[in-house]
């Protein structure tokens, strides 16, 4: 278990951040270098329990003890093994993932719990300088193709898992590059594109056909997939905005969150826009609508942008600092979380109900009416109802509004329609527990199956979804799932 007395000699810590006046200055990553001494301590705090709660913690299940301990015996070969059996792209989460393994981390229940994230990240990046990471395309391909059809986690998960099984996978992405969500949504200050473009250029050279530009059920016909595939797994977002039907919304200035953010990863990476179409926070007063991590990379992008006051405002009350009653470990706690970017400023408020944009005369957004939220007194044998103060309206300046309040469900007309897909109750794909949907070879994974979520669930999602494909066209996996590492299974 690496050392018996490491989590009661050590405390947690993690690499120092670039001072935020520094880092606002442009959109490279946030965190300083922490050296693999600093991380091989870190490993050493795994108590290596009887019961290890982060396995269930983590979505993919990684085998988070034994890589630790490898960590900690300085065997970082061993380490990346470990870790690269249960999850194709540490470099990913290790960077945007929110931890849920580290909220169930036994340590935790009365201690900091072990930097599970960091150690990743720190694995992965030493794994790639070493060369422990290389290219391994199939010795031998099957004969069958598989339409991949979405490059966001998922896609790619599903893509190099079945590519792995020795299928040749085209993926369809829509936009002019991959990566869906970690190219354009999510800011360059969290997770810089060169990582995406490594992982991309790894899978090329394994076999992996990346087709951009390509929007399945728009220039790239529907039925020409279904006939030249043997399966085709649908691992598009869910990309339908919630949205805020309230006056004024057709102002000029109240935008989606994602409309924002993708246009400016676009600039980081060389995109120009027409001026009528840019949406920049420069000198604005902004309002940030929405208090989740979405909501956090607008404000963090605001910054950058040079705005001048960034408000986010939350309908619901302010979470506690720490665990209570109704969240006990190890399940995930609902407490309050600051970011890096409201690190960097941002006046942040709770159980806030917006009821009004308010325009001039030349439709232009110039404020917005608010107003504080509060549970009203039950009546007799009733549920207090949460609703609006009286007396607490009022008009806030603004010129550039987020609409950072999640999503819906994936678009369905075009692609989704044409397929004769079902949809549950939600609007997402209908699956069965084989990942399959109502049309027989056609399968989907990640948001579009599950809704929206977290980028280590898109991934679990589009590994388990690969290995019924390959049963699907095989009539047996040897593929990985969260049951079957590739540590105890035969190498294709």
């Amino acid at each position: 278990m690496g050392k018996p007395t490491g989590f009661m000699e050590f405390g947690r810590e993690l690499p120092k951040k670039r001072d935020p006046k520094d880092r606002i200055g442009d959109y490279k990553e946030l965190y300083l270098e922490f050296g693999t001494e600093k991380v091989e301590t870190q490993a050493s705090r795994c108590m290596n329990c009887g019961v290890p709660f982060c396995h269930s913690g983590c979505p993919l299940g990684n085998i988070i003890p034994e890589f630790n301990d490898a960590v900690y015996e300085k065997n970082w070969e061993e380490a990346a093994e470990i870790l690269l059996s249960t999850n194709n792209f540490p470099e990913f989460t290790g960077r945007i993932c929110p931890a849920p393994c580290e909220a169930a981390c036994v340590l935790g229940i009365n201690k900091p719990p072990v930097t599970i994230e960091e150690i990743e990240k720190n694995i992965v990046e030493v794994a790639f300088a070493k060369g422990y990471i290389k290219a391994k395309a199939p010795k031998e391909r099957t004969g069958k193709k598989v339409a991949v059809i979405g490059s966001g986690p998922a896609g790619l998960a599903t893509a190099a898992q079945l590519n792995k099984a020795g299928h040749s996978v085209t993926v369809f992405e829509r936009a002019d590059q991959i990566g869906g969500l970690l190219r354009y949504g999510i800011p360059d200050f969290k997770l810089e594109k060169w990582v995406v473009e490594r992982r991309v250029k790894l899978m090329e050279d394994e076999g992996v056909v990346f087709k951009t530009n390509s929007n399945v059920g728009d220039n790239v016909k529907v039925k020409d997939v279904l006939k030249e595939f043997d399966a085709i797994v649908l691992t598009g977002g869910s990309t339908i905005p919630r949205d805020v039907p309230i006056p004024g919304r057709n102002l000029k200035g109240v935008h989606f969150a994602m409309e924002f953010l993708t246009q400016q990863n676009g600039r980081v990476s060389g995109k120009t826009f027409k001026p009528e179409e840019e949406i920049w926070a420069t000198g604005k007063n902004v309002v940030v609508i929405g208090g989740g991590d979405t909501g956090s990379d607008c404000v963090g992008t605001s910054n950058r942008h040079k705005a001048k006051s960034i408000t986010q405002v939350e309908l619901l009350p302010k979470p506690p600092a720490e665990r209570d009653a109704t969240m006990p470990w190890p399940n995930w706690p609902m407490i309050l979380r600051t970011s890096t970017s409201h690190e960097e400023g941002c006046n942040r408020n709770w159980a806030i109900f917006t009821k009004e944009f308010v325009g001039d005369s030349d439709g232009k957004l110039t404020g917005i009416k608010i107003a504080e939220m509060g549970w009203s007194t039950p009546e007799d044998g009733k549920m207090p109802k949460y609703q609006e103060v009286p007396g607490t309206e009022k008009v806030i300046p603004c010129e550039l509004a987020l609409l950072a309040i999640g999503f819906l469900h994936p678009q369905h007309s075009g692609m989704l329609n044409e397929l004769g897909v079902e949809y549950d109750e939600r609007g997402n794909v209908k699956c069965n527990e084989k990942y399959q949907t109502s049309v027989p070879k056609v399968f989907s994974a990640g948001d579009m199956r599950r809704g929206q979520s977290l980028v280590v669930w898109a991934i679990s999602e589009g590994r388990e979804a690969a290995r019924h494909v390959d049963t699907f066209l095989m009539g047996e996996s040897k593929l990985e799932s969260k049951d079957v590492s590739m540590l105890n299974v035969n190498s294709l």
